[in-house]
């Protein structure tokens, strides 16, 4: 197994820290206490074991291709797998000539997980150096870092100097360093008896290169440990989130969610008319200085007497304050909300001159509905007992209501054609018209219209009030009468499948 590979970024340092919130965190739900020798030799095992199989593999791919349980499974994932997550599924797009979305493959996912191995490893030195410079393992570099962060937030028009200097000293003089190496320091120059550097010359090196490390090499399941520790520690961040998170926020202790809300609220408020009075420059100089401070080991070990000592006995006391105070001043609305719905009886006129109960309808089924003109029958239940609250609603009357003021539905609904009781029992006749039968001295506006057509009829564009005691309308009654009728309901707790009747 090699070392290490040249010219390859690899944290070849101790290995990226895992994150614990707890004491009995492990790096797994199942792993085992075992001592770090036998996890060495465990290691150490596993590998030779692994770098053994893989070249074999390697050895045979040439020939055979693909193993048959590799096209087996991958034939198995492909009928798993929903036909949506497929990529030609997907329609066309102008982008996708440049742009390819494979489905999922087992041996591409091998692939592409080695590919990304041997090449992470500049990530992980990146966070190795973030972690030593916040963790004051060299106070000069921590204070350099301090002072550059110090002159951006005084003026921060520097940031733009920023990426520039960071690639004049990160990458190319670097890069020329390495192209133009030092003169070892026992030679020293003609002009002066002292080691200095000198620029002039042709390039004595070639090029320094960035490569991928070599599979199963040592540095190879470095990045594997990192990146195993990085998953860890990504999982571990995430659940401490919502565990804190969340409780607070998704109105769980609606008293506390709306005590955080009203804060939020006036905190916006306050910052959207103020926030340019804020000496934002101080305040994130300030806060760069704290947070940096805080990784200091003597700082932290203060931290955290301190927290032990002031902070812990009087936890318990100051939430109970604010319990108090919540209790007291945030006053939420316990009546649930109402609503008003609606039903309509509808009753037919039968052969011999009777009104029949037909059913109860959500809608009023007037002449000129859609469900009427289309010939279609009026969709309901046909006893009062078969209509079902709302889904999330349930009554908070035990009965239902006539609608006496049968008028004011009707107009509001612009329903034309109809006939409206105004006393009694309040229905809503249909009616219609023959101008074969009409008596002109009720209708003066239309003894100068047209006669039309023998047999055919005209609805006129409005309702009128009758009675039920009115036995010479100015039309004919339909074949179809309704009345409205009301009830109250409330919100309720419901599951999230569930079907309607009716809406409020």
């Amino acid at each position: 197994m090699d070392e290490f590979t040249v010219d390859a970024f690899v944290n070849r340092d101790e290995p990226i820290p895992v994150i614990s919130f707890d004491t009995n965190d492990d790096l797994s739900d199942g792993a085992e206490l075992a001592t770090p020798e036998r996890k060495r030799d465990k290691l150490l095992q596993h590998g030779k074991n692994l770098k053994d199989n893989f070249r074999n593999v390697q050895g045979k791919a040439p020939e055979t291709g693909s193993s048959m349980q590799d096209r087996l499974l991958e034939k198995l994932l492909q009928q798993v797998i929903p036909v949506e997550d497929l990529s030609s599924s997907r329609p066309e797009t102008p982008s996708q000539n440049y742009i390819s979305r494979p489905s999922f493959s087992l041996p591409t996912m091998s692939a592409n997980f080695r590919r990304f191995n041997a090449r992470i490893g500049v990530v992980f030195v990146f966070q190795s150096k973030v972690i030593r410079l916040l963790s004051w393992h060299t106070t000069s570099h921590t204070l350099s870092f301090l002072a550059v962060y110090t002159f951006i937030c005084l003026d921060p028009y520097l940031l733009t100097v920023l990426p520039l200097v960071v690639l004049l000293l990160a990458l190319l003089v670097p890069s020329f360093i390495a192209r133009h190496p030092a003169a070892p320091p026992t030679i020293t120059s003609q002009t002066s008896a002292t080691f200095q550097y000198s620029a002039t010359g042709p390039p004595l090196a070639p090029a320094p290169t960035v490569k991928p490390v070599k599979e199963l090499s040592r540095d190879f399941f470095r990045n594997m440990r990192d990146l195993q520790n990085s998953m860890e520690d990504f999982s571990r961040i995430h659940d401490k989130i919502i565990s804190v998170i969340t409780p607070r926020t998704n109105f769980s202790n609606e008293p506390l969610s709306s005590t955080l809300f009203l804060f939020t609220f006036l905190s916006a408020l306050i910052l959207f008319i103020a926030s340019h009075l804020l000496p934002w420059r101080i305040i994130f100089l300030f806060v760069g200085w704290t947070i940096t401070s805080l990784g200091h080991p003597t700082i932290q070990r203060q931290m955290l007497t301190t927290h032990k000592t002031h902070v812990v006995p009087h936890e318990k006391q100051a939430l109970s304050l604010l319990d108090s105070w919540i209790a007291s001043d945030i006053v939420l609305d316990s009546a649930p909300e109402t609503r008003e719905v609606e039903i309509f009886e509808l009753q037919k006129l039968s052969s011999a001159g009777e009104w029949e109960s037909w059913l109860f309808s959500s809608s009023p089924y007037d002449p000129l509905s859609e469900v009427r003109i289309k010939g279609e029958r009026a969709k309901g239940t046909r006893f009062f007992e078969d209509v079902k609250a709302p889904a999330g609603w349930e009554w908070s009357e035990k009965k239902w209501a006539l609608d006496l003021w049968s008028r004011e539905w009707v107009e509001e609904r612009i329903i034309t054609g109809v006939e409206v009781e105004t006393e009694g029992e309040r229905w809503v006749y249909d009616i219609r018209y023959e101008y074969d039968d009409m008596d002109q001295d009720f209708f003066p506006e239309l003894e100068n219209t047209p006669t039309p057509t023998k047999g055919k009829k005209k609805v006129l564009p409005s309702w009128e009030e009758g009675s039920e005691t009115d036995t010479e309308g100015r039309g004919r009654r339909g074949e179809w009468r309704r009345r409205r009728w009301v009830r109250m309901v409330k919100r309720k707790w419901v599951a999230r499948a569930t079907t309607t009747s009716i809406k409020p």
